[in-house]
């Protein structure tokens, strides 16, 4: 147990999908998972683990933002020996040729925050682990599903006025969320694996957008590319 999270030492799998939304967890866990057991309710950062495919898989929650998705990724890595942390998250685009509900695999997590600073580092780039990234891209090609690779930006403020040009064509992201760069960073100081699935929910060049239930229950090809990239770890 730690402060944030109640399960028992054997109760947390090798490899975690960490969707922002406990609601998504709980979606997760009720509808691709069989046996599964509601493993954490603090502070209703839900987890769950049970089978998929008859392999262990947890799943759970992150929160929103860099701080949050700090706290317990760090927990699950140092002191539940988690192995593998797949973020499934969703994310805004920069470009008009991204789509509604097209999946990005995270190359790159570039950021101006300071949780690098924070953790003794001064780069504003960090890299997914390139190994969980090559598992992920050749589950992909066996499903068949269409991935997008690239750099993002992970920002600490959902209501910005960033330079959406700059930050395409300058820095070369293709969309925002707010979690992977902690995550990244916190894998690369423990030693550990991780990656971040995101599915675009709305794009910030035409203005299209999902609901807040799409984004809930709607993104059904990231999370089963996240869940058979996790079996074959």
């Amino acid at each position: 147990m730690t402060p944030h999270i109640e399960a028992k030492q054997n109760e947390i799998a090798k490899t975690v999908l960490m969707p922002g939304d406990p609601l998504r967890a709980k979606y997760i866990a009720e509808n691709f998972l069989t046996d599964a057991k509601l493993v954490n309710t603090v502070r209703n950062m839900f987890a769950y683990t049970g089978l998929y495919k008859g392999e262990y898989v947890t799943v759970m929650a992150s929160g929103m933002g860099m701080p949050s998705i700090g706290i317990y990724s760090y927990e699950l890595y140092k002191f539940y020996d988690v192995e593998n942390i797949i973020r499934v998250g969703s994310a805004g685009a920069y470009s008009k040729d991204i789509n509604l509900y097209d999946v990005v695999l995270v190359n790159e997590s570039y950021s101006k925050s300071s949780y690098a600073k924070t953790q003794g580092f001064d780069d504003d780039i960090i890299s997914a682990d390139n190994a969980l990234n090559e598992k992920i891209k050749e589950t992909a090609n066996i499903l068949n599903k269409k991935i997008i690779e690239g750099r993002i930006h992970s920002t600490d403020v959902f209501y910005s006025n960033s330079d959406i040009d700059y930050l395409y064509n300058t820095k070369k992201c293709l969309c925002t969320e707010m979690e992977s760069f902690a995550l990244f960073y916190n894998a690369k100081i423990l030693n550990k694996k991780a990656a971040c699935l995101l599915t675009i929910s709305d794009n910030l060049i035409t203005k299209e957008e999902t609901t807040a239930k799409e984004r809930q229950i709607g993104f059904n090809e990231m999370i089963e590319l996240a869940l058979e990239t996790a079996i074959s770890l």
